[in-house]
């Protein structure tokens, strides 16, 4: 790794690991794996890449030659881009391959995506053999700074998201941010939403921080960027490190939005609101009801109304959308 690069050590003792944040080095990847995954004494070297059908033009072919300069043998397991790939249906297609591929518990699952890919092949790798190493490559600003740290893996259940899962944490997390590049203007909006939370809920000089550099955030700054990725993933470490699998209460902060936002996302149906826009609306909703229970200032409320908006956030669910309190809270029950 090049002395330039920053990274963030999550502490969780036989379970701990690196993030390595860096920029144009995916053609390197197989140099981390080497230093997170021990060589085989005997035999060959396989891993299976889980990516989606998008990213497979872009990025899975950087990865494949650099892990097969490295000998390792290569599967591909490429599923259709968007939140419909967190099914049973989709699991039940990536074991096959597994099998296909003769994967056994020494097999590598490498997850090449946004936070789709992630959760999914997560859980592929908690679940087959009753658990594989894997490493998480997030390619999404959301699953940089959110979903490839901490361990949680899972599908969507038809009736709620994220209810079939486990905690399971990858040997490392490798974070390019030249991936950023190429990420769809919305996709890239989404992931500024989990960044805001973390101003929220832990840390109120990076809350200013953001609002001082909202042009910068819009125009992806790549050293601004660097920042915020290095800093989202340290303050969400902190927190695992301390309540891995939310048994004290401590990490269910970080879910602060997403009662109300996995509602909305249910409700509206998968794929119609993106995860970060379902955020930004439920971190609103969640700041005005503590409002009401007289547990915040307004002006909280307001400040990230204007940084939300700032970013090209929705405040509001989309309009047609008029979903009923009653719905909403059968919803939140199941979260």
């Amino acid at each position: 790794m090049n002395a330039s690069d920053l990274g963030v050590h999550v502490n969780l003792g036989p379970r701990s690991y690196d993030i390595t944040i860096g920029s144009g080095r995916l053609d390197q990847f197989a140099a981390a794996v080497a230093d997170w995954i021990p060589a085989p004494k005997a035999g060959v070297k396989k891993v299976a890449v889980v990516t989606d059908s998008h990213l497979a033009k872009l990025h899975l072919p950087t990865v494949v030659n650099s892990l097969k300069a490295d000998d390792w043998q290569v599967g591909e397991i490429v599923l259709d881009a968007g939140e419909s790939s967190k099914s049973f249906a989709v699991m039940q297609k990536i074991y096959d391959q597994l099998v296909d591929f003769k994967a056994d518990r020494g097999t590598l699952l490498i997850a090449l995506g946004g936070g789709v890919v992630g959760d999914a092949g997560g859980f592929a790798a908690a679940s087959y053999t009753r658990g594989i190493p894997f490493i998480q490559v997030p390619t999404s600003l959301l699953a940089q700074v959110d979903s490839s740290v901490g361990g949680k893996v899972g599908i969507n259940h038809p009736r709620a998201k994220n209810l079939i899962g486990a905690f399971y944490q990858p040997k490392g997390v490798f974070i390019d941010t030249a991936t950023l590049e190429t990420l769809p203007e919305r996709d890239y909006r989404s992931g500024l939403a989990e960044v805001v939370k973390y101003g929220v809920i832990l840390d109120a000089e990076f809350f200013e921080y953001l609002e001082q550099h909202v042009t910068e955030l819009n125009e992806r700054d790549p050293e601004v960027l660097r920042y915020v990725i290095s800093r989202s993933c340290r303050l969400k470490a902190d927190v695992v490190e301390e309540d891995e699998e939310e048994r004290t209460g401590l990490r269910a902060v970080l879910n602060y939005g997403h009662t109300f936002a996995h509602a909305f996302e249910a409700l509206c149906g998968y794929g119609v609101l993106m995860h970060g826009e379902a955020v930004s609306i439920g971190m609103v909703k969640a700041s005005l009801l503590a409002e009401r229970l007289n547990r915040v200032d307004a002006a909280l409320t307001r400040r990230q109304i204007e940084l939300l908006t700032g970013l090209g956030l929705p405040v509001e669910l989309p309009e047609g959308e008029d979903l009923s309190t009653d719905a909403i809270i059968d919803r939140m029950m199941l979260d």
